[in-house]
C-alpha cells in the first residue's frame, strides 16, 4: 500500500470540511451557502459608488499614513531636510546645512565659525521659519557648529600629549 501524496491530503481534507459545513446548521436569518444562489454569493463587487475597496492612488495612501501616529515627527525631519534651501533661503543654506535631527534638536554645520556665529545670532528666526514651513514642535533648538579643524593625529599610531610640537619656542 503506497502513501497517500499531499494532493490526496489535502483533497481529502477539503472534502471532510465542505461535509462538516453541510451538516452545522445555518444562523438565524442567513442562508447557508447551499441554499443561496451561486452567482449571488460569489457577487462581491463594489457598485457604482466609491468604497474602500476602490483602487487608491499612491498620494491618498501615503497622505493618511503621514497623518498616523509616530509618523509626523519623522514626515516633519524629511520635509526640513529636503526643503532647507527654500526655508532659510539660497544665502544661508549656501554657507551652512542640517546635519541630523535628535529629538527637536536640529544639528547645523556652518562652513566657517563666522558663519555660524552669525547663525547663532538668527537661530530664533531660523526655528520660526522651520516652524512656519513644517509645523510647531518638530524643531525647538538648533545646535550650530563651525567646521572641524585639522586633526594632529596621523597614522594608525600616535603618543599622548603635544607630541613632537612641544620642542616649539
Amino acid at each position: 500500500m503506497t502513501e497517500p501524496s499531499g494532493y490526496e491530503i489535502a483533497k481529502k481534507a477539503l472534502e471532510e470540511a465542505r461535509a462538516k459545513n453541510r451538516r452545522r446548521p445555518a444562523a438565524p436569518g442567513k442562508p447557508q451557502l447551499d441554499d443561496a444562489p451561486r452567482n449571488k454569493a460569489r457577487r462581491r463587487w463594489s457598485g457604482a459608488g466609491p468604497d474602500h475597496r476602490d483602487p487608491q492612488s499612491l498620494g491618498a495612501l501615503v497622505g493618511r499614513l503621514s497623518q498616523a501616529p509616530g509618523w509626523k515627527g519623522r514626515v516633519g525631519a524629511a520635509t526640513v531636510f529636503n526643503t532647507w534651501d527654500s526655508i532659510v533661503g539660497p544665502d544661508v543654506s549656501a554657507h551652512a546645512q542640517p546635519n541630523r535631527l535628535d529629538d527637536t534638536i536640529l544639528y547645523v554645520t556652518a562652513e566657517s565659525t563666522a558663519w555660524a556665529t552669525q547663525l547663532r545670532y538668527v537661530q530664533s528666526q531660523i526655528i520660526a521659519k522651520i516652524a512656519a514651513a513644517v509645523g510647531d514642535g518638530v524643531v525647538t533648538q538648533l545646535k550650530i557648529t563651525g567646521p572641524q579643524a585639522p586633526s594632529w593625529r596621523k597614522g594608525p599610531r600616535h603618543v599622548p600629549g603635544r607630541g613632537p610640537r612641544d620642542t616649539y619656542g
